[in-house]
C-alpha cells in the first residue's frame, strides 16, 4: 500500500466522521474515545473475518450451506410455480435475449425459507448465543446497556423491525440515543433472508468471491459504525439495563417457530415485491420527466441516478473509490438511498464489466449493504411505534439522524474493507 493510498484512507476516516458532527445535538459532549474504538474494532473485525484462515473456512462451509439452501428452496418453489422458478427446465425454447431471471419466483422464495429457518434456529437458542456473544463486545466498548446491545446486534441476522421485538419490554424506557442506535443499526444492515436472496442476484457479477462471507461481514462491521454515529449525533451516558433474562422467549415450540417464521417471510416478500414495483415505476416516470427537462437545458442524460450520483460523489471518493469510477459507484449509492438496496444491487449486478475495478466493486458492495432508504424510515417508525406507541414522537424526531447515520455507517464499512 502506497503513502498516497494511506493518506486517502486517513482523509476518508476524518471526512466521514466530520460529515456527522454538524448533526450532533451537543458537539462538546462527543466522546472521541468511542469514535477511535469503533474504527479500530472495525479494522480488527475486518481482518478477522477476511484474513484468519479458520474464520474464512467457516464462511466456506457456510457458502456450501447457502448453495444447499438455494437448491432446497428451488425444489419447493418448483413444486408450487413449476418452470417459472427454474428457467433451465422451461418447456419453451429460450431466445437468449433479455433477463431470464424471474425475481418473484426465483429470488423471493428464498426469503420465506431463510425466515423460517432463522426462526427455528432462534428457538433452538443457536442464534441468541451468537448474537449475545457479539453484543457483549459492543456493550463493553461503547458503554451501552444490554437491551440496546442485543437489539442492535440482532440486526446482523434479523430484519430491522423484527430485531426490536426482542427488546420490546424496554422500548418505553430507552433514551433517545438508544432509540437512535436501534434505528441506525437496523438501517445499516440487511437481514439474513435478504442476504441469501442477494447472493443469488449478485453471483454472476462476483463469480470469484464468497458472497455470503462478504454480506455477513458487511452487517457485522456496520454495527460498531452505527453505534459510533448514534453516539456522535446524540451524546449521552444514560444506559437502560436488563431486569432479568437477557434473551426473551419469542417462540413456543419448533413448529410455532417454523409457521410464524414462514408467515413473517411471506410478509417480507409481499412488502419487497410491492415496493419494487411501485418505486421502480415511479423512478422510471421521474426519469422520463427529467429527460424532457434535460433536453431543454442541454443535458440529454439527466436522470435521478445522475443527480444522486453527484450528491454522493464526494462521499464515495472518501470511501476510497478512484475519481474515475466515483460517479458510477455514487449513482448506485444514491439509488439505494432513494429507493432500496434491491434496486441498487440489481443495477450493480448488471453494471458494465469495465465500469468499476474489482476493488471499487467490493467497496460498493459493502456500502450498499443496508436498509438505509426513505421507505425504511417509515417502516421503522411505524413498526417500532406499534410496539411502543408512546415513543412515536421520539422515533420521528431521531429518524432522519438514523437515516444519515446508517448511510454513513455503511460507507465507513466500505472504506474499511477497501484497506484489505
Amino acid at each position: 500500500m502506497t503513502v498516497t493510498s494511506l493518506f486517502h484512507i486517513l482523509i476518508g476516516f476524518i471526512g466521514l466522521i466530520c460529515i456527522a458532527i454538524p448533526f450532533s445535538q451537543n458537539r462538546s459532549s462527543i466522546n472521541y474515545r468511542h469514535i477511535f474504538a469503533a474504527i479500530i474494532l472495525q479494522i480488527i473485525l475486518a481482518f478477522a473475518l477476511l484474513k484468519i484462515p479458520f474464520i474464512v473456512q467457516i464462511f466456506a462451509y457456510l457458502s456450501e450451506g447457502v448453495t444447499a439452501l438455494q437448491a432446497a428452496t428451488q425444489e419447493g418453489a418448483e413444486f408450487v410455480f413449476g418452470y417459472l422458478s427454474n428457467t433451465s427446465t422451461s418447456p419453451f425454447e429460450r431466445s437468449d435475449t433479455g433477463n431470464s431471471m424471474i425475481f418473484a419466483f426465483q429470488i423471493l422464495p428464498l426469503i420465506i425459507v431463510i425466515s423460517s429457518l432463522s426462526a427455528l434456529l432462534w428457538f433452538w437458542n443457536i442464534l441468541p448465543l451468537i448474537i449475545r456473544a457479539i453484543s457483549k463486545i459492543f456493550e463493553k466498548l461503547f458503554n451501552i446497556g444490554g437491551p440496546i446491545g442485543l437489539g442492535a446486534t440482532a440486526n446482523i441476522i434479523m430484519g430491522q423491525v423484527e430485531a426490536p421485538l426482542l427488546v420490546r419490554p424496554y422500548l418505553s424506557r430507552m433514551t433517545e440515543k438508544e432509540l437512535l442506535i436501534l434505528m441506525t443499526a437496523g438501517m445499516s444492515t440487511v437481514s439474513g433472508s435478504i442476504m441469501i436472496a442477494l447472493v443469488s442476484m449478485l453471483a454472476p457479477q462476483f463469480p470469484d468471491i464468497n458472497l455470503i462471507q462478504h454480506l455477513v461481514s458487511a452487517s457485522i462491521l456496520s454495527i460498531p459504525a452505527a453505534i459510533m454515529y448514534a453516539n456522535i449525533m446524540i451524546p449521552s451516558s444514560e444506559v437502560t439495563n436488563f431486569d432479568g433474562s437477557s434473551v426473551p422467549k419469542v417462540y413456543d415450540s419448533s413448529m410455532d417457530a417454523i409457521t410464524r417464521g414462514t408467515r413473517d417471510g411471506l410478509d417480507i416478500c409481499l412488502n419487497v415485491g410491492a415496493i419494487l414495483i411501485a418505486f421502480i415505476a415511479l423512478v422510471s416516470l421521474l426519469n422520463s420527466l427529467l429527460g424532457i427537462l434535460g433536453g431543454w437545458i442541454g443535458i440529454s442524460d439527466l436522470s435521478l441516478q445522475l443527480i444522486l450520483g453527484f450528491i454522493f460523489f464526494p462521499i464515495v471518493w472518501l470511501m476510497g473509490v478512484p475519481l474515475s469510477e466515483a460517479l458510477t459507484s455514487a449513482e448506485l449509492l444514491g439509488l439505494k438511498t432513494a429507493l432500496n438496496e434491491f434496486v441498487a444491487y440489481g443495477a450493480l449486478a448488471n453494471i458494465e464489466p469495465d465500469a468499476l475495478s474489482e476493488r471499487s466493486k467490493l467497496i460498493t458492495l459493502y456500502a450498499l449493504c443496508g436498509f438505509a432508504n426513505f421507505s425504511s424510515v417509515g417502516i421503522l417508525v411505524s413498526g417500532i411505534s406499534a410496539m411502543a406507541p408512546e415513543r412515536k414522537n421520539d422515533l420521528i424526531k431521531v429518524s432522519i439522524k438514523a437515516l444519515i447515520g446508517a448511510t454513513l455507517a455503511s460507507c465507513m464499512t466500505g472504506l474499511v474493507i477497501g484497506i484489505f
